[in-house]
């Protein structure tokens, strides 16, 4: 019997291999088992192709270990390389390099991975801190080989023999840096070499200690015994090497494989050990764990200690030395929908020093970023960080330059982004004099138009603490745009060109065009800032409920439309069985929960609990598309605790129906929240009703502020609907009637 007084063990739980069953055509999350500490400036990753789809659970041939940044395959990967063990004979290249390895000889755990290499005989183990890992060999009787490789671009690798030393940098990325960006690497061997050399391709010179040049790589040899152990150590740095070498000092220093091993193991479970999950299925909690896994890896810290261990950061954005904090790797038009207000929540310090992060890559770039990796990534569409900074102000953080942000948010409402779309908003111009983007300008018309009502939304509750009356009066009345191009006689958002017209021939099933990544059916939702307002659109609750209701009951068609051809994402919903509820893209995200505020909280109900029994799950196919930097697992998150940010950038949270029959969160202000599912089983479903601390409870949202009070919030299930409709003014906010329903008064700023 386990000792009930030892503590948890909660990366016992994390399943990283969740989601890594995908590949360019069908999705199961686009995930990588990534070994890190939580938010680490580099992640390390098992590795079986050298391309974006860099592991899949199925592929039987490892080619090394990956340092990696890449938040996602769209967007690529920046200061990769690989390190592989090695025995015999000389073998350099990825695929000529790489061993076949058995499932049950390879464990990856957010703090360590260890794989056996049967074609070497070689156990290979790594554990990671921040930016740096620290690597165990155990060879076989045969010389030992340890190969360092780069990936496409500038490099250079210098080679110490005598003091087991390897040092240099990569200038390897996919954009999005300056023509001064390098990942610098240190490598250091526990012993002295016997041979070693460098590489290009297949070019090999033997002996040579240093060279520069395009990928260049090494190796380093050295006798072994059977069962010879042999250590390394590993630091990054995007300042130099002699910051590397700063940073292994500080986090690994004398340490060995154990001493990091069991530190991050430490580190983590503090993280997940917050949340204390009752009556769940093993399954359940494998999945309930491994998604608050996936909702700690990004975004990356790209800040690093100096001398004096203070926070001093590379910037790629100007190519200059900065004080403070920063962070990279994030795609906001995925991730301000749940990731977040999920960290708001439960991270809070983390979060305020990454929202201050944030705000300093707008100091620095002049701009808010789109999709950083490192830098300014033109990908998808507006500028959804206005919606992450706008968040966390009116939810009382205020911790960051507050003046600086709110100049960037300004600037993406007001002023025209370059000619590449790395910055601001394509048809802003028209946007604000037209009221729409217009179709016959701009691709992604009709979603342009929603991303910039919404995040104008959001700007505007910022403005109105702040004191600037006149940009809120502009804002709140552009964020009513999303209006002008719903089409009545369709019943959907509608293309709209710029003599007023509608886009012609409509087709509902027809995906791209005016859309991104959907159709009609999957993004004429993003009003996310003004439900009441697009209830009426549709003629009222009942009838706006009763478009859901045949959303999620018509058969999965498509038209490929301007995509040409079946992208991941038509294919991932064909596939689901949740009819044009297509749950593989973000944008349908929210929608369930407008059943709420179509007063049939019921069917949010049903609906909610469908996708988390049948759409998610803890193995290699564990997630319905893209999980996208935490979105996805914190959507589960979110809606397995019975609530739901309907609208970042208001402080509320939409009520649901909570997973498990009791989950008991410890806040990080001393406070505990705890959920409680009284009567909750696979059959009971339903919501009976609510209540706070014992008294009951009568609202179908709850303030940001409430729950960070803790105490205890009950959902009385059953297995029956309870058909007693929400009202209207139970919304938390209306554009529309400028009624908050009792909502807390967002204050000023300090």
């Amino acid at each position: 019997m386990p000792d009930p007084a030892a503590p948890v063990d909660y990366t016992a739980w994390v399943r990283p291999l969740q989601g890594t069953a995908s590949q360019f055509n069908f999705s199961h999350g686009n995930c990588l088992p990534l070994v890190s500490r939580p938010f680490g400036m580099v992640a390390f990753t098992p590795q079986t192709d050298e391309g974006r789809w860099i592991f899949h659970s199925a592929n039987r041939k490892l080619q090394g270990v990956r340092a990696t940044h890449q938040p996602s395959p769209w967007i690529a990967d920046y200061g990769h390389f690989t390190l592989m063990p090695q025995v015999g004979e000389r073998f350099l290249g990825a695929s000529a390099r790489a061993s076949v390895y058995r499932d049950e000889e390879m464990c990856v755990k957010p703090h360590y991975m260890q794989v056996f290499l049967r074609r070497y005989m070689t156990m290979m183990e790594m554990a990671a801190t921040e930016r740096c890992a620290r690597f165990r060999f155990t060879f076989p009787k045969e010389t030992g080989r340890i190969i360092l490789e780069p990936f496409q671009g500038d490099s250079s690798l210098t080679i110490e023999p005598e003091n087991g030393i390897v040092t240099g940098y990569t200038r390897a990325n996919s954009g999005g840096v300056p023509d001064n960006y390098a990942t610098y690497i240190v490598a250091v061997l526990d012993r002295p070499m016997t041979g070693h050399g460098l590489f290009q391709g297949k070019e090999v010179h033997e002996g040579e200690t240093q060279r520069s040049g395009d990928r260049v790589g090494a190796y380093v040899e050295f006798p072994t015994e059977e069962n010879s152990v042999v250590e390394m150590k590993v630091a990054t740095s995007f300042i130099s090497v002699e910051q590397a070498w700063r940073n292994l000092e500080r986090e690994i220093g004398d340490n060995d494989y154990e001493a990091v091993k069991r530190e991050g193991e430490r580190v983590w479970n503090g993280m997940l050990g917050r949340f204390e999950i009752e009556g769940a299925s093993e399954e359940q909690l494998a999945t309930f764990t491994t998604c608050l896994y996936r909702a700690l890896l990004f975004p990356h810290r790209w800040h690093e200690p100096d001398a004096d261990g203070n926070p001093h950061h590379f910037s790629p954005y100007d190519g200059q030395l900065h004080p403070g904090v920063l962070y990279a790797d994030n795609g906001f038009w995925d991730t301000h929908r749940t990731v977040y207000p999920f960290l708001s929540l439960f991270y809070p310090e983390e979060y305020q020093e990454i929202i201050r992060g944030w705000v300093q890559a707008c100091k620095e770039g002049g701009w808010t970023p789109r999709w950083p990796s490192p830098g300014y990534r033109s990908c998808m569409i507006s500028t959804h960080l206005d919606a992450v900074i706008a968040d966390a102000f009116v939810k009382g953080f205020r911790d960051f330059d507050v003046e600086a942000a709110y100049q960037a948010l300004r600037r993406d409402a007001f002023e025209t982004g370059d000619a590449e779309e790395n910055t601001g908003r394509k048809g802003i111009v028209e946007f604000d004099e037209m009221g729409y983007v217009p179709a016959d300008k701009y691709h992604h018309s009709v979603s342009c138009t929603l991303d910039y009502a919404y995040n104008d939304y959001c700007i505007a509750e910022m403005a109105k603490a702040l004191g600037h009356e006149e940009d809120v009066r502009h804002l709140r009345e552009r964020a009513t745009y999303y209006r002008n191009v719903y089409d009545p006689s369709v019943g959907f958002m509608r293309g709209r060109n710029a003599d007023g017209s509608w886009r012609e021939p409509f087709d509902e099933f027809e995906w791209g065009g005016p859309y991104v990544e959907g159709s009609a059916w999957q993004c004429s939702w993003a009003v996310p800032h003004d439900p009441a307002g697009l209830i009426a659109l549709a003629g009222g609750p009942e009838a706006f409920a009763a478009v859901l209701d045949r959303m999620l009951a018509l058969p999965p068609e498509f038209h490929v439309g301007s995509y040409g051809s079946e992208i991941h994402e038509m294919a991932e919903m064909a596939h689901a069985k949740f009819g044009q509820y297509a749950h593989s893209n973000q944008p349908v995200h929210h929608v369930l929960y407008l059943y709420s505020c179509a007063g049939q909280p019921w069917k949010a109900q049903y609906w909610v609990r469908r996708v988390l029994d049948e759409l998610y799950g803890s193995g290699p196919d564990g997630f319905p598309g893209d999980e996208d930097n935490g979105e996805m697992s914190c959507w589960y998150l979110l809606s397995a605790l019975g609530i739901f940010p309907l609208c970042p950038g208001h402080p509320t949270y939409v009520l649901g129906n909570p997973l498990f029959p009791k989950a008991t969160v410890r806040l990080s202000n001393g406070q505990t929240l705890t959920v409680i599912g009284e009567g909750n089983s696979r059959e009971n479903v339903y919501v009976q009703r609510v209540t706070r601390d014992g008294e009951p409870y009568r609202r179908t949202w709850i303030a940001h502020e409430d729950l960070m009070r803790g105490g205890e919030l009950t959902f009385v299930m059953g297995a029956q609907p309870n058909e007693t409709p929400s009202r209207p003014e139970d919304l938390p906010f209306s554009l529309s009637t400028e009624a908050d329903g009792g909502a807390p008064d967002h204050g000023s700023a300090e």
